[in-house]
């Protein structure tokens, strides 16, 4: 008899845990993660080190995207194109090859995201928008874009071949607010909405500038 409660205890315990992973993952893949900057793209509005709550539930219910928003989406395959190449500048949209066969495979890329790379950046570009940059400047249809959130002395380089361009539908043209050292949409194309992962909710570290990121 008392084997038998041992084993029931240790099975219960299992059963415990294998509920409290499920749950887990669940929340971090479709409502919320943790996640800490690691590179300087969004300087100064995010530096490295800052831990932000990412908003998943974006990607889960397809909310609509707005200019400004701060996102992450994983990483393109091909992130840059030498001036030798040559881009269809009539779909503008990253490339991605990087499709996992097994479904084990698609669940530890996707849902674990073993192996995924993942970049946040800012949007600029809406569906359908003509987004040029001319002179240091950002238009959008022909109208500058006032970005408040830029220090005063930035400008914005058109590096990259897609500095003239309409947005494909469901898709986005991002930019990191560290122009010069960002990799961004200019360099490999729009981003689909089927590869963002998340909005940014907000930072809770350091603690002096706990709070929504603008």
């Amino acid at each position: 008899m008392i084997e038998k409660n041992w084993i029931k205890e240790i099975w219960e315990w299992i059963y415990c845990i294998l509920i409290a992973i499920a749950i887990a993952i669940f929340v971090k893949y479709f409502l919320c993660t943790p996640t800490v900057v690691q590179m300087d793209s969004m300087y100064p509005t995010l530096k490295q080190g800052d831990r932000l709550l990412l908003n998943r539930t974006v990607k889960t219910f397809k909310i609509q995207l707005k200019r400004g928003d701060i996102i992450t989406f994983e990483a393109p395959t091909k992130e840059k194109y030498s001036d030798m190449e040559n881009v269809n500048l009539n779909n503008p949209v990253a490339q991605y090859d990087n499709n996992k066969t097994s479904l084990i495979k698609k669940f530890n890329y996707n849902v674990l995201e073993i192996g995924k790379k993942n970049y946040i950046k800012r949007v600029i570009g809406l569906p359908g928008e003509h987004v040029q940059i001319i002179e240091g400047k950002v238009y959008i249809n022909g109208e500058l874009l006032k970005e408040s959130y830029l220090d005063e002395s930035v400008t914005t380089e058109a590096m990259g071949k897609f500095y003239d361009i309409v947005v494909p539908e469901n898709s986005l043209f991002v930019m990191g607010d560290h122009r010069s050292v960002s990799l961004d949409s200019r360099s490999f194309g729009c981003i689909p909405y089927s590869k963002i992962e998340s909005r940014v909710a907000f930072r809770f570290w350091p603690l002096n500038k706990f709070g929504k990121v603008e």
